[in-house]
């Protein structure tokens, strides 16, 4: 963490601040599933250290997603509720902002890669939305959420680069830091699933605030890595998006112009990870935890079983994101990792 920040106080120019992700913490009370800590006390006996799982998988939709959805549609006000919701998305922020908008009554367009997980697909419409698919190669989903906002007077709920959003997401710090106080421990480091870094910056904002000796780290798909890469710079960099990884959700091939300053000057660095660990890591979160995780879902339990940081004699939690797998998929690589 950068130490010539002032962690006891949010900069002005960000886009979200810790009293932000407090409001979002009381909309979502009773909306929001409080999602457990979970711990594997053999797993922990043959790794060395104490590791913890925030199990996203277990919120309403599957993901996190749905914190920064339900908190930013909330506010919407008559007229835009009216005119509806608009969002892009491979799957899990589909997912998040169909569901919000099912409980508040708003009306919700998806637009959708036509290669997402068919899972991802089904569970958007059975909340209700209207889904828009297009090739992930050839179009561009922000140009064609804009046109419908446009044509439609639709509110875009954009699935990081968002305040509100950011605040959303930032409730899953706040849980971690309670569940910690009533375990009487203090995490030294908190690795976080980053796309966008809507996920990251909130957990951020808010252990910068309540546990600002935690250690935080970010964990990507290794050709994804451009959240660590800015982060080694200290500027936004890019990547080329080429490269093959079953990480579906984590995408994005630069950080958000929101999201990054705060991830820049608060925590401590990016990991990135292998597909083969991330499968090994899928297969981990069966096993100890009996939690079904997605590809992207896993990656911060990936980097840290693959050893990327320290956590020899540590307290580490890893948030796993989201458990919205193609079954096909999940069923290969589970037969794969115990073969």
């Amino acid at each position: 963490m950068n130490s010539s920040t002032d962690t006891n106080e949010t900069r002005a120019d960000y886009a979200a601040s810790f009293e932000d992700v407090e409001a979002a913490a009381l909309r979502l009370e009773g909306f929001a599933v409080r999602t457990p800590l979970l711990e594997a006390p053999l797993l922990n006996e043959e790794l060395g250290y104490r590791l913890m799982i925030k199990a996203e998988p277990l919120q309403r939709t599957g993901s996190f997603k749905f914190r920064g959805a339900y908190n930013t549609i909330s506010q919407f006000n008559e007229a835009a509720r009216k005119a509806g919701a608009v969002a892009f998305s491979s799957g899990n922020h589909a997912q998040g902002v169909a569901a919000a908008s099912s409980m508040l009554g708003v009306p919700a367009t998806i637009v959708m890669p036509a290669d997402a997980p068919a899972i991802k697909i089904a569970n958007t419409r059975a909340w209700g939305a209207e889904v828009v698919l297009y090739d992930r190669y050839n179009d561009n989903r922000e140009e064609i959420g804009a046109r419908i906002a446009t044509d439609s007077g639709a509110t875009l709920v954009r699935p990081y680069d968002n305040p509100d959003v950011i605040a959303g997401q930032g409730t899953v710090g706040l849980e971690i830091v309670e569940q910690c106080n009533e375990a009487g421990i203090t995490a030294d480091a908190v690795v976080i699933p980053c796309g966008g870094g809507g996920l990251s910056s909130g957990v951020t904002l808010a252990l910068s605030r309540l546990s600002p000796d935690t250690d935080i780290w970010t964990a990507e798909p290794d050709g994804w890595d451009d959240t660590a890469l800015s982060m080694a710079a200290g500027a936004r960099k890019s990547v080329d998006g080429k490269t093959a990884t079953i990480c579906d959700s984590l995408l994005p091939t630069a950080p958000g112009e929101l999201t990054f300053p705060i991830l820049r000057d608060l925590a401590k660095g990016g990991l990135a990870v292998s597909d083969e660990a991330v499968k090994r890591a899928m297969a981990a979160a069966f096993r100890h935890f009996k939690l079904v995780v997605e590809p992207g879902g896993a990656a911060a339990l990936a980097a840290v079983l693959d050893g990327k940081i320290d956590c020899r004699d540590k307290i580490v939690v890893c948030i796993c994101s989201g458990g919205n797998t193609d079954p096909a998929l999940y069923a290969d690589i589970l037969r794969e990792q115990s073969a």
